[in-house]
């Protein structure tokens, strides 16, 4: 090969310029409510990106030490994504795992989407009802969102791509863990 890797990267992995690479993004919704539209979710979306999905941690981590379990987020289902994808049910907003992916997410520095689903809830002013460090985060300018009716392919990666060029500076990241769910 005279010094050159021709069509292959070091290490001997072949890579075709035809072949673009999925955007990885990890998945993070209610799996008790919401489970329908995290597969339609991926039925849909498979061919742009390789969702990522918690498989509910709180049956696989099984432990009751929280830094151990927020360690096992970041290093197990979060590293390798650029974005977490939050799917806003009736029931998202009372999910101590759903808070903390979120929160291992902005720890990471990862983009934030928010989807809200056909079932969301609403307050007495009929606002939608999202978990809390998200909307923390819509309020300081770091996390986006859009509806579930609709959303296209285009949509989305726009949506990625915006989220993962916000500035680090924007996160808010302080309020503390959910400890239970409700």
């Amino acid at each position: 090969m005279n010094g050159t890797y021709g069509n292959q990267f070091p290490g001997g992995l072949l890579s075709s310029p035809m072949t673009p690479r999925r955007r990885k993004v990890f998945v993070s919704y209610h799996h008790g409510g919401d489970q329908a539209y995290y597969d339609e979710f991926s039925r849909f979306f498979h061919v742009e990106y390789e969702a990522v999905r918690d498989n509910s941690l709180q049956r696989i981590i099984q432990s009751n030490d929280t830094e151990y379990v927020m360690r096992q987020i970041r290093e197990q289902y979060i590293t390798g994504t650029s974005c977490t994808i939050v799917l806003i049910g009736e029931k998202s907003h009372e999910r101590k795992y759903l808070d903390w992916e979120i929160k291992a997410t902005l720890d990471k520095c990862h983009g934030l989407v928010g989807v809200v689903l056909p079932i969301h809830a609403k307050n007495s002013a009929g606002e939608i009802i999202v978990p809390d460090r998200f909307l923390d985060n819509v309020k300081s300018g770091y996390a986006v969102w859009t509806y579930w009716q609709g959303l296209t392919i285009n949509d989305l990666t726009q949506l990625i791509d915006t989220a993962i060029l916000r500035p680090s500076s924007q996160i808010n990241n302080i309020r503390p863990l959910r400890q239970r769910n409700g």
